[in-house]
């Protein structure tokens, strides 16, 4: 680590060292828009060097028992709990978001990654299949398949990194990440803490930089034989078409738009409150948020009354202010991208509720030049309006009125993604049979966001391909070999 006055300069972390860049880029704090920290502009040569450290730790590593992996697993989650706050507070300023949510999300559930993979590393069992009649025995075997590229994105910086890094570790890979150029610096704090979890040198390595050139160059690279990664589909197809001669193994976690269905027997106080946390957490930008929300007729007027009287009251501000519900935006082009879609709304003959160039923000002094928008409500949007088909990103959602239930699932499937929804209504017969026919990797009913990470997570069509849980990375980060005996 290099530090000049409080400009914080970041290096890659390879083969167990922290090794300087020729070049680096600037990283923005959302909050102030000022420059916060430098991060290296990794190419080629970075990459090359990070998987040849990964390459020469995979046969010591790969060759430890689970056991011994997950006891290191959980050290590093350990260091990590120990040094929260610090964390939380770098992952805020980093990425703009509330220091609340990062305290009591983001670094919650990184420490939890690496302990729920610690735990299920022990569980998992082979299969066995007996032919008597032809005196042979089948069983499975299953072993970890090498250098795991992981490429991570910016909403959720260390919560989606240590995802990902913790089931392949734990499966015996050894590992290059690159996190999002934007979002660096909890990466960079957890490599500082590997050696003292007991992870050996060249397990797990971090390259900073772009996605076109970092990135690229371990998409491409012919000894990394997999990649997982998570951000846009345009991205994602990127990678599939660099990665094609290479036949690599690809989980790909992409965007959403993701509906809400409410009917007129929902419960309307929690379905409120939930659909508000599910539209702006994290300024709208997670990939699992609510950006179309449908009504039923007869309950369409008090919804939107009160949702939007539930809006105006979020609190958005400085990130490091506990009582504030909504912090910045990651950059200056994605805050006008994100207000570009208000504004073709507008242009369509939508109506603008709340928010966006309807109600005045207030920012305390130190903040006015950052990147903030309000919670904004949108009405009386046609369904093939770019508000309804395009994944925005930010903390905007558009209400629109249904009447039947086959009608509202047929427009809630009506777009290119198949991430998450999640239906309203008290009537249990309902809301399976709506669950089952929405084009959806997730369905949350009567909530939202409650995750068991045993289960499968990924979506549909542009949202992805492969899951992620304890089974699925378990099977995405291992090969299973077939081995007959004839006795």
């Amino acid at each position: 680590m290099a530090q000049s006055e409080a400009l914080l300069v970041l290096e890659n972390f390879i083969g167990g060292k922290f090794v300087p860049c020729s070049s680096y880029i600037d990283s923005y704090n959302p909050s102030t828009g000022g420059v916060y920290c430098r991060v290296p502009d990794s190419g080629k040569e970075e990459v090359e060097a990070a998987v040849k450290a990964a390459k020469d730790a995979f046969p010591v590593w790969s060759s430890k028992s689970p056991l011994e992996r997950s006891q290191i697993l959980n050290k590093l989650a350990d260091l990590i709990e120990h040094d929260l706050e610090a964390f939380a507070q770098a992952e805020s300023k980093d990425q703009g978001k509330t220091i609340t949510f990062a305290r009591t999300v983001d670094i919650p559930r990184a420490v939890y990654n690496f302990r729920f993979f610690a735990s299920s590393i022990l569980h998992h069992t082979t299969e066995c299949t007996e032919m008597a009649n032809m005196g042979c025995v089948h069983y499975t075997s299953r072993a970890p398949v090498g250098v795991a590229g992981l490429i991570s994105p910016w909403n959720l910086p260390l919560y989606l990194l240590t995802w990902k890094i913790a089931p392949a570790i734990a499966c015996g890979n050894t590992v290059v990440a690159k996190p999002s150029e934007m979002t660096s610096v909890t990466a960079w704090m957890m490599c500082r803490l590997l050696e003292k979890a007991g992870v050996p040198h060249g397990v797990v390595n971090v390259v900073f930089g772009t996605g076109a050139k970092a990135g690229e160059a371990l998409v491409c690279h012919p000894d990394v034989p997999l990649i997982s990664f998570t951000g846009s589909t345009l991205t994602a197809q990127r990678i599939t078409e660099k990665s094609a001669p290479h036949c690599k193994r690809l989980s790909l976690e992409l965007g959403g738009k993701n509906p809400a269905i409410i009917f007129d027997d929902a419960d309307l106080t929690p379905c409120i409150l939930t659909t508000l946390r599910s539209s702006f957490a994290n300024q709208g930008e997670i990939c699992l948020c609510t950006s179309r929300i449908f009504v039923q007729k007869g309950i369409y007027s008090e919804f939107l009354r009160r949702f939007v009287a539930e809006a105006k009251k979020w609190k958005v501000g400085n990130p490091s202010d506990p009582a504030v519900d909504m912090g910045a935006l990651i950059s200056k082009e994605h805050l006008e991208k994100v207000r570009s879609y208000v504004k073709k709304a507008q242009a369509e003959g939508a109506r603008v509720l709340c928010g966006e160039g309807v109600d005045s923000l207030a920012l305390p002094a130190v903040n006015q030049k950052g990147y903030f928008m309000l919670p904004t409500v949108i009405a009386e949007v046609k369904d093939d309006s770019c508000c309804m088909q395009e994944e925005i990103f930010g903390p905007v959602t558009c209400v629109v009125a249904f009447d039947t239930e086959e009608e509202v699932i047929e427009r809630a499937n009506s777009v290119k993604y198949g991430l998450a929804a999640t239906v309203w209504s008290s009537n249990v017969g309902r809301v399976h049979r709506v669950a089952q026919r929405l084009q959806s990797g997730l369905v949350w009913t009567n909530c939202w966001l409650v995750r068991d990470l045993n289960l499968p997570f990924g979506g549909m069509k542009a949202s992805g391909v492969g899951r992620e849980g304890a089974k699925d990375s378990y099977e995405f980060f291992t090969e299973v070999k077939t081995i007959t005996i004839k006795h």
